[in-house]
């Protein structure tokens, strides 16, 4: 099993983070930095307010070793890709969606292994693994910015490609998330059942406290009711594409990627019905 997960992993992330390339543009870059301090905002919340998060869910709910670790793990990811599929579902701000999920995936060869060990500082113990710096900075690099560039270039320098295949490629790498998480799931299982009422209740509960982190972040920061609503898509949602790469081919452990699948299945269930609060709202 592992051989496979070591290559279906980072193809996967890799094909998200492309897609979500394709989507970014230079006037999206540019209508967004023209609102700094919502870019700042957006950026900077979710890696001050999500580890605290992340700790007091953990000093909340009694959970074992490796399902507390996964969650501090999922805790110092980027923005998952989905949360643009979020906003626009939602009629939010896509464009903010999308330039912030971007700009976290380049940030995150940095803010990562900073995290990492800031979680182990505030815990003066190793809180369930401990990644080498250099080899999480080449892996995130590798399946975050190499291909969010990739992507942003096809977009650049091959607008009729990119429009054609945009929707495609994202249904693709959407159902392969989804198959490898379920495939995660499936190999795990026996710890999934046995765990799965502590893991559900820690994912529903960082997804709710990230949301509302979200939007009163948003809501300090001057946002309207859209980009409200994208800030707290944005910091609910982690990348759990990564959180798997970085607990099978970094960590070389599947236990650690089981919070991760029980998270992506809260958030998603959350943010969908969120969406439909919105809408009503916005219809209303």
């Amino acid at each position: 099993m592992k051989p496979v997960l070591e290559l279906a992993v980072p193809a996967c992330a890799v094909l998200l983070m492309t897609v979500v390339g394709l989507d970014v543009s230079r006037a999206d870059l540019g209508r967004v930095l023209s609102r700094p301090r919502l870019l700042v905002a957006g950026l900077l919340g979710p890696l001050v307010l999500l580890p605290p998060i992340a700790l007091l869910v953990l000093w909340s709910l009694p959970m074992p070793a490796e399902i507390g670790a996964g969650m501090l793990l999922l805790a110092v990811c980027p923005v998952g890709g989905i949360s643009n599929v979020y906003s626009y579902l939602a009629r939010a701000s896509t464009a903010l969606s999308v330039t912030l999920t971007a700009a976290s995936c380049v940030a995150a060869v940095v803010t990562m292994p900073l995290l990492t060990r800031g979680f182990e500082l505030v815990l003066a113990r190793p809180f369930g693994f401990r990644a080498p710096v250099g080899t999480l900075a080449a892996q995130v690099f590798g399946m975050l910015v190499l291909p969010v560039v990739l992507g942003m270039t096809l977009r650049e320098r091959a607008p009729v490609f990119a429009a054609r295949h945009e929707a495609g490629l994202r249904r693709v790498a959407l159902s392969g998330l989804a198959l490898l998480l379920g495939f995660i799931l499936w190999s795990e299982w026996a710890r999934f059942a046995a765990n799965v009422a502590v893991t559900a209740a820690a994912s529903a509960l960082f997804v709710l406290l990230a949301m509302a982190a979200g939007a009163a972040v948003a809501q300090l920061a001057g946002a309207d009711a859209r980009e409200r609503f994208t800030l707290s898509v944005e910091f609910a949602t982690r990348n759990s594409a990564i959180a798997t790469v970085v607990a099978i081919t970094v960590l070389g452990d599947t236990r650690f990627a089981v919070f991760a699948t029980t998270y992506f299945f809260a958030e998603a269930a959350l943010a969908g019905f969120a969406i439909l609060v919105f809408r009503r709202r916005a219809i209303a």
